[in-house]
């Protein structure tokens, strides 16, 4: 009998005991092609000889300095590279071990910034409906999610949601995709005006959705106006790249993609790769500035930030997506995954959607194509997507509740930088497969 508290109680889960490159290889020699790179994370697949090799090295010279102590060599490689390469203005990086972490650290800093520049009034912070940014407290109040949220709810701190940039379920039919992009947008604005302005601190948003919606970009002009607003009125713009930054939608900071240049940045997942937990929030230099003339004390802190061998990791997996040549070949895989998905899903009579950037796709299900209604959430199709994948050894990252937290299917897709030209169309045969065993 196990003593692990898992997910899920009643769950019975195949042993992984070996990963090979895109595969992961359970106890009875079954191997799973990782296309989600479980939640998005094993961007440079399971067996990264380079990364392992950086974190032997450093175990054997330091495995870990409490940074209430010491800094680490690894730590300030790792934060220097990071900036070196980061959008315009960002300066400082704040290292965690994940991402709920990170946001938790954003939001927290947004707050004591205006303290430190005089402006205590600033305490509210802005959000999307049908985003995640983690599941700590502070993280979870953020995220949009109804689902989620619900049975915390009472111990959640008051964030406001808006709507987010959903353009295949929620564009106007006589809407062209600049009048709604300006439209949602300007939710921001209203929102803003409606608290206060002197009273908002920061909006926070996932430049391409990802958990909770499956890979949804914004259209294009959304982000341009989300940062006038913000800098019309003061308010701190954090973009949220946990699950699709660090070069998983073909570029290394997912917001370059839209031209934006943001205060706050928090990654994590594809920063370790999988293979040490590891985040980071990042934040501009006025910022930091402002901690740094002020109290010189960001009031917040973890024990294991800044892990040696956590860091060490992150150096390792950056230098590698920084290889001139990789973020050229996330695209060009994605657009492999983009074909092989369209000409297998794309005459399926339930695939809605299918839409995505770089190596982040999502593939959303509906009972009727015509007009865009989403299965019975009773049906818990999802579910049964994943259990039919599993079988035929695809790992995909498949979720309910699309639309509004309880209905709606779709099925998350985020595979290995690594991969070959023939695996897409792999993971597209074996999506097939399990949709037909699901929907059967």
């Amino acid at each position: 009998m196990s003593h692990v508290f898992p997910r899920h109680c009643h769950a019975n889960l195949p042993t992984a005991v070996a990963g090979d490159g895109c595969y992961l290889i359970d106890s009875d020699g079954k191997r799973y092609f990782d296309a989600s790179g479980g939640a998005a994370v094993s961007c440079l697949g399971h067996s990264n000889e380079p990364v392992r090799a950086a974190i032997k090295a450093q175990i054997d010279t330091l495995a870990f300095a409490h940074t209430g102590f010491f800094t680490s060599d690894p730590a300030e490689q790792l934060a220097d590279l990071l900036v070196a390469n980061a959008p315009e203005g960002i300066d400082r990086v704040y290292f965690v071990s994940g991402g709920s972490e990170a946001v938790e650290a954003a939001i927290k800093l947004a707050r004591q910034y205006y303290l430190e520049i005089g402006q205590p009034e600033r305490r509210n912070l802005i959000a999307r409906r049908q985003s995640y940014h983690g599941n700590t407290l502070g993280a979870l109040a953020a995220g949009g999610n109804a689902w989620r949220r619900q049975q915390f709810d009472p111990l959640l701190i008051g964030v406001s949601h808006i709507a987010p940039c959903y353009e295949y379920a929620e564009r106007g039919a006589e809407e062209s995709l600049a009048d709604y992009g300006l439209r949602v947008a300007n939710e921001l604005e209203e929102e803003i005006l409606r608290l206060g302005p002197e009273t908002v601190m920061a909006f926070v948003a996932e430049p391409v959705v990802g958990a909770t919606l499956g890979a949804v970009p914004a259209v294009e002009g959304y982000y341009t106006r989300i940062r006038e607003i913000c800098d019309q009125y003061g308010v701190l713009l954090i973009l949220d790249e946990v699950m699709c930054g660090m070069g998983r939608t073909g570029h290394l900071f997912a917001c370059e993609g839209e031209g934006v240049r943001p205060d706050i940045i928090t990654i994590a997942k594809g920063l370790g790769a999988g293979y040490q937990p590891v985040g980071a929030m990042l934040c501009s230099s006025a910022i930091y500035d402002a901690i740094a003339k002020g109290s010189g004390f960001f009031q917040h802190g973890h024990t294991y930030i800044g892990h040696p061998t956590a860091t060490a990791a992150g150096l390792a997996v950056v230098k590698q997506l920084l290889d001139p040549a990789m973020m050229p070949r996330v695209r060009e895989l994605g657009g492999l995954v983009e074909q092989a998905l369209h000409s297998t899903l794309g005459q399926h009579a339930h695939v809605g959607d299918i839409r995505g950037r770089g190596l982040f796709w999502g593939v959303e299900l509906v009972e009727d194509q015509e007009t865009k209604t989403p299965f019975d959430a009773g049906r818990g199709l999802a579910g049964k997507i994943k259990k039919a994948a599993v079988a035929e050894g695809l790992i995909c990252y498949p979720m309910p509740g699309t639309r509004d937290g309880r209905s709606g299917d779709h099925v998350l897709l985020a595979p290995p930088f690594i991969m070959s030209d023939d695996d897409p169309q792999l993971i597209a045969t074996r999506l097939a497969r399990a949709f037909d065993i699901a929907l059967g």
